[in-house]
């Protein structure tokens, strides 16, 4: 079957060309033989689903655990409604684990039980049916808000004490944040800026980019596959312009071996990496529009914009300029100092900024 480079959702063994999912995540299985709560926070589109479906993957075909990956993502339309936000996830929950899990294996019918109580309540009765601890890992947790993330934070914290008969064996967030940035109106904040309600958590862990020596290795998968040779400069360059972002790496040869370069016996050369980084970054695509997005937010322009020109930061909270950090926008410089994360962002950040600007210019007429 043919395979390709993937820059959209979650990869797949049989039809992407990827690296083995589980390298690059901090080894998880004493936490999760220590009944462990824990957080997995990285920007988006480094392969955290991936890596986090194969590790359920992994510990229930090992006949130790009953480990599924479910997703938050379904109650984010409803903020203000905690009822019909666990409504819409339950619902999720089921089919994801009737998809995933043997039979013998998926949760009981869901009780009845009070708005605001109901996820407590559904991995009280799963736990408790379960013939192996249950490990259950929540997916795009930031993207729920307000009292409906609070709610499941203080479920999940008031299950905790009754683990592993009564409630989950162990426990992942995953998200782009780490706890204490999740979003919430409550007190005029629009930040947890607390890990409580989710002291329960024993660690935070994240994600790492690609090494070189992994761009080459993912890269080599479509020699293998195509005979298509990646040049070794090419490689080098493909590094030195994402700094390893996963999507970035893809995208760059997606559009070389798809649109740039059709004939498979044309080696991919320095000139194709620059080339399709111009593209990217003219296009905009998908990933680095969110980035575009992310810079209408005021605490993300406070600290990107005398970053771009060489200015102090100023007075600038630690927690914002972590934000950044684990959005992946920025990096920390081993000799001080925050950064962009590599160079395509350095160019996309800029144009961004300037876009505003730049439309605001009148239009110069031939005949004026």
């Amino acid at each position: 079957m043919p395979q390709w480079f993937n820059t959209a959702g979650p990869c797949k063994a049989d039809i992407h060309y990827m690296l083995p999912p589980l390298a690059r995540l901090p080894q998880l299985d004493r936490l999760i033989e220590q009944q462990g709560y824990f957080v997995i926070h990285a920007p988006r589109q480094t392969g955290k689903t991936t890596a986090m479906m194969a590790l359920a993957q992994q510990l229930t075909a090992s006949g130790k655990y009953a480990a599924v990956m479910v997703s938050a993502e379904v109650g984010a339309p409803f903020p203000h409604d905690p009822g019909a936000a666990e409504a819409a996830m339950l619902g999720s929950w089921r089919d994801i684990a009737e998809d995933r899990l043997p039979k013998d294996l998926q949760p009981p019918a869901w009780p009845n039980a009070e708005p605001g109580q109901r996820l407590q309540a559904a991995l009280r009765v799963w736990a408790k049916a379960s013939r192996r601890p249950l490990v259950i890992f929540i997916d795009e947790i930031d993207a729920l808000q307000d009292e409906t993330l609070i709610s499941l934070l203080r479920q999940l914290r008031s299950g905790y004490p009754n683990r592993p008969e009564g409630f989950p064996h162990a426990l992942a967030l995953i998200g782009v944040r780490d706890v204490r940035d999740y979003k919430v109106a409550s007190g005029g904040s629009r930040r947890l800026n607390t890990s409580s309600p989710f002291n329960i958590k024993i660690k935070s862990l994240t994600l790492r980019n690609f090494t070189p020596a992994e761009v080459s290795q993912l890269y080599q998968q479509h020699t293998d596959k195509t005979g298509q040779v990646f040049e070794d400069d090419a490689i080098q360059r493909a590094f030195d312009l994402t700094q390893g972002q996963p999507w970035l790496v893809n995208a760059l040869a997606k559009e070389i071996v798809e649109e740039l370069v059709n004939d498979p016996t044309q080696p991919i050369s320095l000139g194709h990496i620059e080339t399709a980084k111009e593209i990217l970054i003219q296009r905009r695509d998908t990933h680095l529009d969110s980035l575009a997005n992310l810079l209408q937010a005021d605490r993300v322009r406070a600290i990107i914009e005398p970053l771009l020109s060489g200015r102090e930061l100023g007075d600038i909270p630690n927690d914002d300029r972590q934000f950044l950090v684990d959005l992946g926008l920025v990096v920390r410089h081993p000799a001080g100092g925050l950064t962009p994360a590599n160079p395509i962002y350095r160019e996309v950040l800029p144009r961004v900024l300037a876009s505003g600007p730049q439309d605001s210019l009148p239009v110069i007429r031939p005949d004026w």
